[in-house]
């Protein structure tokens, strides 16, 4: 029980990161390319888990108890969840803006809930789904929101589209990893490690084959936009991943997932606040049955 209160607490700090790295990260949005800002995050990212890894001595010897097909499986959630779907989260930040992003981001719940009912066996009672429900709706009714400035209805429905893609992505990934996750053997660090790694090759390799690699890696060379980068970065790409991978490790993935949109409620408060965003009647109902739908399926034994 101890244990499953831990993973639900490190969920919720996840969200609450995640909500500060997502003000960020759409600042940044306005100078760098999504896959340019993805590879920058995770390459911080890759530095201070690589320091992270110093620090407690797992630096030594620890890989030769994982099992090939564990490493694998890590590889292939961080291709999935990091490398494809940040990049098309980011794409989709860029043109929805924070707070109708954290609707979207919603929509995550429902998708780890579906996972986890195929892949992981999970069971749920009749009000979670009804829950879920709710959410999907939040996310529908958001669709029809008048286009942020500067934007038009159809780049308002693309955004829509690569957001929904991104959290299914992230949600099959996720899930995809939850029982090499909870193996005692395998550290929490070396996890997110590994994960993180497979998914910033993968950007490498797509930044070297682009006709604009020059620009991709231009975004290494200090500039004013490291001020925000960089903060935006630890954030959301150390923080929030570790606490998220914590939350998944130690909570039921539909539960840890529910306490990750959280995020949503804090992105949408920090977004009207800094980032000075309307948050219009719409938003209010959107974000109302988002809200209550995350409860349900939180809260419900």
């Amino acid at each position: 029980m101890e244990t499953e209160f831990a993973g639900r607490l490190y969920a919720l700090f996840s969200a609450l990161s995640w909500a500060c790295a997502l003000v960020l990260f759409k600042r940044c949005g306005e100078s760098m390319a999504p896959l340019s800002l993805n590879l920058f995050k995770n390459i911080v990212g890759m530095i201070l888990l690589g320091l992270t890894l110093l620090f407690l001595g797992q630096h030594e010897g620890v890989t030769s108890s994982f099992e090939t097909a564990d490493i694998m499986l890590l590889c292939v959630s961080g291709i999935l969840g990091i490398a494809l779907a940040d990049t098309a989260f980011l794409f989709a930040l860029n043109r929805l803006g924070v707070s109708l992003m954290a609707i979207v981001e919603c929509a995550y719940s429902p998708a780890v809930i579906c996972c986890a009912i195929f892949m992981l066996s999970e069971e749920l009672r009749w009000p979670q789904y009804f829950g879920a429900g709710l959410i999907v709706s939040a996310v529908m009714l958001s669709t029809r929101h008048t286009p942020p400035a500067g934007q038009t209805r159809k780049q308002l429905s693309l955004g829509f589209m690569w957001g929904i893609v991104a959290m299914m992505l992230m949600a099959f990934g996720i899930v995809l990893a939850k029982p090499v996750l909870e193996m005692q053997r395998f550290p929490l660090i070396w996890a997110t490690t590994i994960r993180l790694a497979a998914g910033t090759a993968i950007l490498l390799a797509l930044s070297l084959a682009s006709p604009h690699r020059r620009k991709h890696f231009s975004v290494f060379i200090p500039n004013a936009t490291w001020r925000t980068s960089i903060p935006a970065s630890i954030l959301g790409t150390y923080l929030a991943l570790i606490f998220w991978i914590a939350g998944f490790k130690y909570a039921k993935a539909s539960i840890a997932a529910a306490l990750n949109q959280t995020s949503s409620i804090f992105a949408i408060i920090l977004a009207t606040v800094v980032l000075k965003e309307t948050f219009t009647f719409r938003k209010a109902i959107s974000s109302t049955l988002a809200i209550i739908g995350v409860l349900l399926v939180t809260l419900t034994r």
